[in-house]
């Protein structure tokens, strides 16, 4: 088969600030810890060798072009990323592929506003600002690729209760997941305007902040048709959902050791990169499919188990890679007997 490859990755960097400062507080790195921090990172880009690489808590561009600098495998690389107008991290891209064109989504579109009982919800802001960039995968072929970084479980909890209250916490923990939820509506209003009745491919990845089964993220990437609906309604269907290249993956292997954090003893899988179904092979009319998919979690300590824990200058989550071979000249694949995904 004739076919070439790709390699996509999500990095969590774990708040990648400059030296000497002040982030979260009076948090900061002094000068020997970024270095090993800088260090750190490019070895694991490295074991990487992504084309594509979506970073999460950026605090400063500047940081991260020491970090790729470090790496030396982004020299004549693209660094997208879009303005920081708070105090928080932003998302970013790295691209070794020609990068055609980027858009930033703060504020929700209008079809994503939600409504309980005629009231309506009142979040209309991404926590973090959403980036969608397009990519020339060939001289033919492009590709909009989407990196976000969905609120966490962290309780929002105002300043004038006891943080340490644990109704206060559940109440905290119910307005984290109302943001989350949200931004996942208007995620999925966006997505919508590049897959619906288009033959065109789309990758999403980030840190979402919940598993591949939760709510939010079935909400990103779309329910699976019911195996009896019609083939008309299955199609219209396949035609706007995404695939979770870990479920891809688990479709050809025999066992899963994917997690990307642990918290508290349980192993969860936070980060993610989902394809839409014209990089699932199960698709005749695909124009690529996912190949392997690794996680680098080696790094990852359960400190229910251990009283070491991770480095400040490592990352608290691992890394997900994904490989994708495109196809080229006329070969095709057989349709299954489902006719589609």
């Amino acid at each position: 088969m004739n076919r070439q490859r790709f390699k996509v990755a999500t990095f969590n960097l774990y708040n990648l600030v400059l030296p000497n400062v002040v982030y979260y507080g009076d948090r900061q790195y002094s000068p020997e810890q970024f270095a090993r921090k800088k260090l750190w990172i490019a070895g694991q880009l490295a074991a990487m060798n992504a084309d594509i690489v979506g970073f999460q808590e950026v605090f400063q561009i500047e940081a991260l072009q020491q970090v790729l600098a470090e790496s030396r495998l982004y020299a004549k690389a693209k660094i997208i990323a879009p303005p920081r107008t708070g105090d928080g991290p932003i998302v970013a891209m790295v691209s070794r592929l020609p990068v055609l064109r980027h858009r930033v989504y703060e504020v929700f579109p209008p079809e994503a506003k939600l409504l309980f009982d005629g009231v309506e919800i009142p979040i209309q802001r991404f926590s973090r600002a959403v980036l969608a960039v397009d990519i020339a995968l060939t001289e033919t072929l492009e590709c909009t690729v989407f990196v976000v970084h969905l609120k966490s479980k962290r309780p929002m909890i105002p300043d004038d209760v006891d943080r340490h209250d644990p109704l206060e916490r559940a109440k905290g923990q119910a307005r984290s997941l109302i943001q989350r939820a949200g931004e996942a509506i208007a995620v999925r209003v966006i997505l919508m305007e590049f897959l619906k009745n288009r033959n065109y491919p789309v990758i999403l990845m980030g840190d979402i902040n919940d598993g591949g089964q939760a709510v939010t993220s079935q909400i990103l990437s779309g329910e699976a048709p019911f195996r009896y609906s019609p083939f008309e309604s299955k199609q219209r269907t396949w035609d706007v959902l995404l695939y979770n290249v870990k479920d891809l993956q688990a479709r050809r292997s025999f066992t899963d050791y994917y997690y990307t954090h642990i918290h508290n003893g349980y192993y969860d899988s936070l980060d993610h990169i989902m394809v839409s179904q014209e990089f699932v092979a199960e698709n005749p009319h695909h124009v690529g499919r996912v190949g392997y998919v690794s996680v680098l979690n080696d790094h990852l300590v359960d400190d229910t188990l251990s009283r070491n824990g991770v480095e400040p200058w490592q990352s608290d989550h691992g890394q997900v890679v994904a490989a994708i071979e495109l196809k080229r000249g006329e070969e095709k694949d057989p349709m299954p007997a489902s006719g589609q995904v």
